[in-house]
């Protein structure tokens, strides 16, 4: 029987991409729970760490404390070179805390309106973290993918900074169809080098008989 994962997030874009990358990558051992459906509608975390980690551990820690299953959290951001590597951790709010999307990228293009696109070089960086309920215990998996930041917008699919975003083909993250994006795409590759500590959470919930 699959044990319960709660996914630590209340971005419902970053939820579906959770779901569709299990399904690709992940064996069935886990049936993955939205915070509502475990009765945290509203809850939240304050991420002022330091690093990707950090954001991720607490994220984890506080969402399998307050529901009481393993959960699964990722922190992600945008760095840009000619920048100095900003937006970064605060890629989510790079235009202000109650800024959508939309908003973020526009600050983004703007703030560089006179770099020229071979200065343009950036990253994807995602952090996966992955906590028991009442532990201090993490385990972590990390994921980059390189490109750089394109003059406009272009594409309808994904979310975020997708838009922006040129892969080294030239294609933007947002035209992928979504089996593609879910094989190369930062936090894709977090999942794949964080797929040891859930094979091991699973081990650890099946000797112990918890239904989680």
């Amino acid at each position: 029987m699959p044990h319960r994962l709660l996914i630590a997030t209340g971005n419902p874009g970053k939820l579906r991409e959770f779901r569709a990358l299990f399904d690709a990558h992940v064996e069935s051992q886990w049936e993955l729970v939205a915070p509502a459906d475990a009765g945290l509608c509203g809850f939240s975390v304050v991420e002022d760490g330091e690093t990707y980690a950090e954001n991720a551990g607490r994220k984890a820690r506080s969402y399998a404390n307050a529901a009481g299953l393993p959960a699964l959290a990722d922190d992600s951001g945008l760095e840009v070179d000619a920048l100095e590597g900003a937006p970064g951790l605060y890629s989510a709010r790079y235009a202000g805390e109650a800024a959508d999307d939309a908003a973020n990228r526009a600050k983004l293009l703007q703030a560089l309106a006179s770099i020229p696109t071979e200065r343009r070089a950036a990253r994807f960086r995602c952090v996966i973290a992955l906590a028991f309920p009442y532990t201090t215990n993490v385990r972590l998996g990390e994921g980059v993918v390189e490109g750089s930041i394109a003059m406009d917008e272009r594409g309808d699919l994904g979310f975020g900074y997708d838009p922006i975003f040129s892969l080294p083909d030239g294609r933007r993250m947002a035209e992928l169809e979504v089996a593609e994006k879910n094989r190369i795409s930062h936090r894709a590759l977090a999942l794949a080098n964080a797929a040891w500590a859930l094979d091991a959470m699973a081990q650890t919930l099946d000797r112990s008989g918890g239904s989680s």
